[in-house]
């Protein structure tokens, strides 16, 4: 999780900030991600070459990530539902440009029973009573 200048525009809001508390935030003054080293170095610490993104201002610091992730050759997933813009129009300019680009786009439910793969367990139950 990285947030933009927390000690001006304040942290992440309690409402996701609580289903995150197992995460330390990182702080960032660049709009991509991908210029905060410490960012570069957690995701490399992962090993992971599949990135996952969703965040604020699609088409600034959320398509410049998205850039910097694709240059680097990751392969990357942005979640349509769960990026916004102050201007409806500069979020679907930015979709359109992260896709031109080499990002495929997602939804959350798509991600979320992706990433969840089968239909049983505990980890199911859960995710169906936040779906419906």
């Amino acid at each position: 999780m990285v947030e933009q200048l927390p000690d001006k525009l304040g942290p992440t809001i309690p409402e996701i900030a609580d289903h995150l508390a197992h995460l330390q935030p990182i702080p960032k003054n660049s709009f991509s991600c991908y210029g905060e080293p410490a960012f570069v170095d957690a995701l490399a610490a992962t090993g992971c070459r599949n990135v996952i993104v969703m965040g604020i201002e699609a088409h600034i610091c959320v398509y410049q990530t998205v850039r910097h992730l694709l240059d680097k050759g990751f392969n990357v997933e942005v979640i349509a539902d769960a990026v916004s813009s102050r201007k409806a129009h500069n979020k679907v300019i930015a979709l359109d440009k992260m896709q031109q680009c080499g990002a495929a786009l997602t939804s959350t439910e798509m991600v979320l029973f992706e990433l969840q793969g089968v239909a049983e367990g505990e980890r199911f139950k859960q995710l169906l009573s936040v779906i419906k």
